[in-house]
């Protein structure tokens, strides 16, 4: 049944990160013509902005060393947005030669996991980002800045508000034109969420440029982005079949579900453009490829119905 309810946007943009935080994480590689196929059906279920891959070393992440490949299987999807990961000028110069169009770099709000991911300390990781958001700019492509680690750190604990704050400042400054907001561990709760995203708006970044990306380490991933709708975000990053974590955060599960997301914004008669039905059956599918069922609560039941029904 859908009930609305009061002060939530009328649509939500779901940025949908199966195809490359999902797959990055798989301990063996997943076939290219795969990975399209996934990325195909994905966009068949209605989703219109779905991250395709990263243009990082393969020496740090095999499983999407086939960027060049993959990258001109899926770009001719009419209507559909699909950004990708450039860690540096020379990951942009490949994107962009193979004509992405849409980029995101990704910063860390703490020292400690900047340097574990990135080899830098924060401020240095936030001057090499520089140059890169400048010319993708330059070459008329949107940039979006993920900040990893926004609400904890399984090394240096909770993150301060205005430690955060300064890192996002800092990548609207240099150019990008949205922030992810980041809960790689999993352990923000709703006021935590809207204490961060007032923060923000009293430093000038403005809430139609912000999205949210939580893991469900805790349970909390809904109710989180419950808080952030309230708050009037309306960009939520979701990975089909709730695949992915972190490589270098150990602690980090899952993504949010897609499935469950959608079956949450439905409920409440939030406008996405997904099939939720397509969207089981395409994450379904994957399982299959992976070898094991999907974690998203969703998937699970609307599958089972499915398998009782027949």
């Amino acid at each position: 049944m859908t009930v609305p309810a009061d002060g939530l946007p009328a649509r939500v943009r779901i940025h949908e990160v199966g195809a490359r935080d999902g797959l990055q994480n798989e301990k063996t590689a997943v076939p290219t013509e795969v990975k399209a196929e996934f990325i195909r059906r994905l966009a068949d279920a209605g989703l219109t902005t779905i991250e395709a891959t990263s243009f990082v070393h393969p020496k740090w992440v095999p499983q999407l060393a086939d960027a060049e490949q993959l990258f001109p299987m899926v770009s001719g999807l009419g209507g559909v947005r699909l950004p990708v990961l450039v860690p540096n000028l020379r990951g942009l110069d490949r994107a962009l030669a193979l004509g992405a169009r849409e980029v995101a770099v990704f910063a860390s709000a703490t020292e400690t996991f900047a340097r574990a991911n990135l080899n830098r300390t924060l401020d240095e990781s936030l001057s090499v980002f520089e140059p890169v958001v400048r010319q993708a700019r330059d070459a008329g492509a949107h940039v979006r800045g993920y900040v990893s680690m926004c609400f904890g750190d399984p090394w240096e604990g909770a993150v301060p508000l205005d430690q955060v704050v300064r890192v996002c400042r800092a990548l609207r400054d240099m150019g990008c034109d949205e922030l992810s907001l980041g809960d790689t561990i999993g352990v923000a709760t709703p006021g935590h969420v809207r204490a961060l995203l007032t923060g923000l708006n009293a430093a000038g970044v403005p809430t139609d440029v912000i999205g949210v990306h939580f893991h469900d380490t805790y349970g909390q991933a809904l109710a989180n982005t419950h808080a952030a709708l309230l708050h009037g975000v309306s960009t939520v990053d979701a990975s089909a079949g709730g695949l992915g974590g972190c490589p270098y955060a150990k602690s980090a599960t899952g993504n949010l579900a897609t499935e469950d997301l959608v079956w949450m914004l439905r409920g409440l008669g939030i406008d996405t453009g997904v099939d939720l039905g397509r969207l089981v059956a395409t994450s379904t599918w994957m399982a299959g490829h992976l070898g094991r069922p999907s974690p998203s609560r969703t998937v699970r039941a609307l599958s089972h119905e499915d398998t009782e029904e027949h």
